[in-house]
């Protein structure tokens, strides 16, 4: 028993360490990438090329006051950015970033990670809603029907994918891909399935979607600045506002992550086993897809302007949802016939 709790202990110790380490130096990836697409130097001073700036950005956030603006419910007001950060956590338990390193694997993983994905839009909506702040409850209301928008067709995409590998197991999914680059399931060519010529559309829409998920520009309609000030989290200051942070950006492994084990190969090597090389399928390969993810998600940020709430629900709504729907249902007949 004791040795289960030093686990349980240890798991979350190791998911809170990664995850605060990941937000800090992807801020630094941001603002060094933002840097470069126009032209400019960004962070220099502390370090050898601004490597040292995430510290005192942590030491500045943890050390300002928390305000609680006055006349807004209190207990649902400092509840709001627990809410964001604790599902991001859970859902890293779940992750396989190797065969062998995993927290607690899952038979229905899949459903886990989109079951505190719903709890966190929850937050959102309880951020803005407590805040009492017109701005913030506009951005609520905002965020929450594109997180229904974009869950829809993330979820049947996923739901495709399930088929097509039989399990709801993140592992197992991952381990069907381990023949080389030609069995990542973002080719129209698969086993079982024969000819399917959705798929790579559907790792579009999957991808599509995990960028409006994580309200990431050009889809941060709920924390537009040029129309609501911050958006949700406006009222919020010090460690308020940094869980806010860190649950966002550690949203945005999450997705890197459920892309390359649905899509990528997870942990594979594009070439393929090896066998003169022992280490040819092992976490190096799986940190180097979802970092190369999420410096795609950087560069679309600071490439791409913002769109309209319409213009960003009807992407959802007309195209993707019908795509994804119609790929649901050829890859169910290709199983059938096959």
């Amino acid at each position: 028993m004791s040795l289960t709790l030093f686990n349980v202990i240890l798991a979350v110790f190791v998911v809170i360490c990664f995850v605060a380490l990941n937000a800090a130096y992807l801020v630094y990836a941001e603002r060094k990438g933002a840097a470069f697409f126009q032209r400019r130097p960004g962070p220099m001073e502390n370090g050898p090329w601004g490597l040292l700036q995430p510290i005192p950005d942590g030491i500045k956030l943890m050390t300002k006051q928390l305000l609680v603006p006055g006349g807004v419910d209190k207990a649902v007001f400092i509840t709001a950015p627990v809410l964001a950060m604790f599902p991001a956590l859970v859902s890293f338990v779940t992750i396989p970033f190797s065969s062998s390193i995993v927290a607690h694997p899952i038979e229905v993983g899949v459903l886990l990670i989109f079951a505190f994905a719903a709890l966190g839009s929850m937050s959102l909506l309880v951020a803005g809603w407590s805040s009492r702040n017109k701005y913030s409850m506009i951005s609520s209301v905002r965020a929450v029907s594109q997180a229904v928008a974009y869950e829809i067709p993330l979820m049947i995409t996923t739901i495709t994918v399930v088929m097509i590998s039989g399990s709801l197991n993140l592992t197992d999914i991952a381990t069907r891909q381990l023949d080389g680059i030609w069995a990542w399931h973002i080719w129209p060519l698969q086993a079982d399935v024969g000819f399917n010529l959705l798929m790579p559309v559907s790792f579009l829409i999957l991808f599509v979607c995990s960028v409006a998920e994580t309200n990431r520009a050009p889809f941060d309609l709920g924390e537009a600045e040029s129309e609501l000030v911050a958006g949700f989290h406006t009222e919020y200051s010090s460690m308020g506002f940094g869980l806010f942070f860190m649950g966002e950006y550690a949203n945005i492994v999450i997705g890197a992550c459920l892309t390359t084990i649905l899509f990528l190969g997870g942990w594979s090597c594009p070439f393929g086993d090896l066998g003169f090389f022992p280490l040819t399928h092992n976490v190096g390969w799986f940190l180097l897809k979802i970092y190369l993810i999420i410096f795609v998600f950087i560069w679309i940020r600071w490439t791409f302007p913002r769109t309209t709430i319409y213009g960003l629900l009807n992407l959802s709504w007309k195209y993707l949802i019908p795509i994804s729907l119609f790929n649901l249902l050829l890859t169910a007949a290709l199983l059938k016939v096959f």
